[in-house]
């Protein structure tokens, strides 16, 4: 037999690989702990990306592939408990409709195709939308039981400590989401419900809430409240959780520009040859200089000659943008663009020193209170440029991307699996643990029809 391998190999190598396989240690894994942290009683609390929400609803998939519920997997390695979450009966879901004079609900949207205003065919999201008649399976309270995801779909801080946030929808709450698994509904509160878990450890993730509402609007509405209520809130939150000795990780709150909501139509999409650019030109007194190639929308502003101007650099379309009509009623040409589905300079200026002052006091309460931080801020400022997750490159590019879902703000299970692991590897950094990381092979990300 050694003749007939000599054959093949010379001798030195032959008593290479006899050393080398005699010298290779056995493979072991490393010995996971918990080290500082007790993660017995593990509980989430924030908005909607700690839900699971996603495609413009929460459903039972997205839910049970939430932040809280990947990293309760890999806590429950060191010692970590149960993790109960307050289930949607289905995968369609619920969603609140940004046009509800069409329908006041809307399942998880599905990509599938649509044909434009031009007659052309192409994949798109697509919305179902359902009336309160159809609404009760999802509306229905399941109040009396103990969750340890207290996070809300659209719940500002604040509104974690009112008690009106526990009532219906039929009764006025414009927020079905708490009411579902309040322990008591008209006497309780997000925040005492998550307190009286006496959780050992906890994840939070505050501030996107009142950053995104003022931003998906455009800057129009939904006043971003000061940095200094916001201190306010998330002290008295942090330190009723830490009171008896939890500990926790909290995460900062990213940028617009790495958020496909705001980025994917870009400010200067009016692409025009040169006589097209020459007979706007003339329609309009050369009132904006059109140019062959790239060309800024023109949009509302109330600041400039006229009321609207062209865009310039650094300024956002959100995805709600009707595109059918910038395609076919030159909305963006001879009608602005309204100011809703704008985030220009000035509102970039004033929601970023806002985002900034939040982050600094999610930073500085982190410290106060020992808690891990997170630093989302930065990781999403990473993903504009890619970021490796089992083996697959995923990014913040609308659909194809693979991070985010198909209502261009939240991210899809993938997206919630890396970012679950981003949670893990801080809290190992901080508290001196060693937990694997988190792998999700059934994790889905936008599906194709």
């Amino acid at each position: 037999m050694f003749h007939r391998l000599r054959q093949h190999f010379p001798v030195p190598a032959l008593f290479f690989l006899w050393a080398l396989a005699a010298c290779t240690p056995d493979l072991e894994l490393p010995e996971y702990t918990a080290g500082d942290a007790n993660f017995s009683k593990f509980i989430a609390v924030g908005g909607s990306y700690m839900t699971g929400f996603q495609d413009g609803a929460l459903w039972k998939k997205g839910q049970e592939r939430s932040i809280g519920a990947l990293m309760a997997g890999q806590f429950s390695k060191v010692g970590g408990g149960s993790f109960r979450q307050p289930l949607m009966p289905d995968h369609l879901g619920l969603g609140l409709n940004a046009k509800p004079w069409e329908g006041v609900f809307v399942h998880a949207s599905r990509l599938g195709y649509k044909t434009d205003c031009e007659g052309i065919s192409a994949l798109k999201p697509l919305k179902d939308t359902f009336g309160l008649s159809l609404a009760s399976p999802y509306l229905d309270g399941i109040s009396g039981n103990s969750f340890q995801n207290l996070a809300v779909p659209y719940a500002r801080i604040q509104d974690h400590f009112s008690l009106s946030f526990s009532a219906s929808w039929q009764n006025g709450n414009p927020n079905p989401y708490y009411h579902r698994f309040a322990s008591n509904v008209g006497n309780s509160t997000v925040k005492g419900d998550a307190v009286a878990q006496q959780a050992t450890f906890f994840a939070a993730w505050f501030g996107m809430e009142e950053i995104y509402e003022h931003a998906r609007s455009g800057a129009t509405s939904f006043t971003i409240p000061s940095g200094s209520v916001f201190w306010h809130y998330l002290d008295q939150y942090l330190g009723a959780l830490c009171a008896n000795g939890a500990k926790g990780v909290i995460a900062n709150i990213p940028d617009p520009s790495a958020i496909p909501f705001y980025t994917t139509i870009p400010w200067n999409g009016l692409e025009l040859t040169q006589s097209k650019a020459d007979s706007l030109n003339q329609l309009t007194g050369y009132m904006f200089n059109f140019v062959a190639g790239q060309n800024g929308f023109v949009i509302a502003d109330p600041d400039s000659p006229g009321n609207y101007r062209k865009m310039i650099e650094g300024e956002y379309l959100l995805l709600t943008l009707p595109l059918d009509s910038v395609k076919c009623n030159y909305m963006g040409v001879f009608t602005p663009i309204p100011d809703r589905y704008v985030l220009d300079i000035s509102e970039m200026n004033t929601l970023r020193s806002f985002l900034q002052h939040y982050n600094s006091v999610i930073n500085e309460r982190a410290s106060y209170y020992g808690l891990a931080l997170c630093d989302m801020h930065s990781f999403f400022s990473g993903l504009k440029s890619g970021t490796m997750w089992n083996g697959v490159e995923l990014n913040s590019t609308f659909v194809s991307g693979g991070f985010f879902s198909l209502d261009g703000y939240h991210p899809h299970q993938k997206g919630y699996a890396v970012l679950a692991n981003e949670f893990v590897k801080s809290v190992c950094r901080k508290y001196n643990a060693v937990i694997p990381g988190v792998y999700c092979s059934d994790c889905d990300g936008v599906i194709f029809p």
